[in-house]
C-alpha cells in the first residue's frame, strides 16, 4: 500500500474495474467528494484498459481530469497481472465500491466479498444476484445513494464487519465451486426419479 502512496492512517475506499463507462469510475469520484465532506478519508480508483476497448484511455483521462490532481484520489493504471496488488488493496480497503452502470455478473464484487470487507454496489444486473441489500452488502441507485451507503458504513465499523463476515458467508454457499457441484448433484437426484 505504500508503494501506492496510500496514507494507512485514513481509511479508504475503492474500485476495482477497468476504466470503462459502464464502471462509472467519475460517479465513483463524485461519490467520494460528498463522503470526504464527512469523513477524512481517500479513494483509490484501480485497474487498467481492456485491449478491445478503444475507450478506456479516454475514460483513464477524463478520471485523471475529474480528480484535478486531488491528492486524496489514487489512481491506479495497472497491468492485468497485478493480482497481488489488487489483493492487497482490497484487503485494506474501509469499503470497496462497484458503482457499474451495467453490470454482468461482477466477479470483483465476488472477490471483495470473498475478502470479508463491505461491498457498495450498484442495484444493477448481476450485482442484485449478489448483494442482499443490507444483508451481504449495500446496494445503491445513484451517486447520491453510493456516497449515502458508504459514509453509512464508515460511521458503524461494526456494520461494515458485519457485512463483510456475512458476504463472505454467501459467497462461500452460492459461489465457490463444491457448493455449485453440490446443487447440480442434488437437481440431478431430484429429476431422476
Amino acid at each position: 500500500l505504500s508503494r501506492f502512496a496510500i496514507d494507512r492512517s485514513r481509511p479508504y475506499v475503492i474500485q476495482v474495474s477497468r476504466f470503462d463507462r459502464l464502471k462509472d469510475p467519475v460517479g465513483v469520484i463524485e461519490a467520494f467528494r460528498i463522503i470526504r465532506r464527512s469523513y477524512d478519508c481517500q479513494l483509490v480508483l484501480a485497474g487498467g484498459s481492456a485491449s478491445d476497448d478503444p475507450e478506456g484511455a479516454q475514460v483513464l483521462k477524463e478520471v485523471m481530469e475529474k480528480s484535478n490532481g486531488d491528492p486524496d484520489i489514487i489512481v491506479l493504471d495497472l497491468p492485468p497481472t497485478s493480482h497481488v496488488e489488487i489483493n492487497a488493496l482490497q484487503r485494506g480497503a474501509a469499503v470497496i465500491i462497484q458503482k457499474s452502470i451495467r453490470e454482468g455478473f461482477g466477479l470483483v464484487v465476488t472477490e471483495a466479498m470473498w475478502k470479508g470487507r463491505p461491498v457498495v454496489g450498484s442495484a444493477v444486473g448481476g450485482i442484485r444476484s449478489q448483494i442482499m441489500h443490507g444483508q451481504t452488502g449495500m446496494l445503491s441507485h445513484s451517486v447520491e445513494g453510493c456516497a449515502f451507503r458508504v459514509r453509512q458504513i464508515l460511521a458503524n465499523p461494526e456494520l461494515g464487519e458485519r457485512l463483510g463476515h456475512q458476504g463472505k458467508e454467501y459467497v462461500r454457499s452460492n459461489f465457490l465451486l463444491p457448493g455449485l457441484l453440490k446443487k447440480w448433484v442434488l437437481l440431478m437426484l431430484a429429476t431422476r426419479f
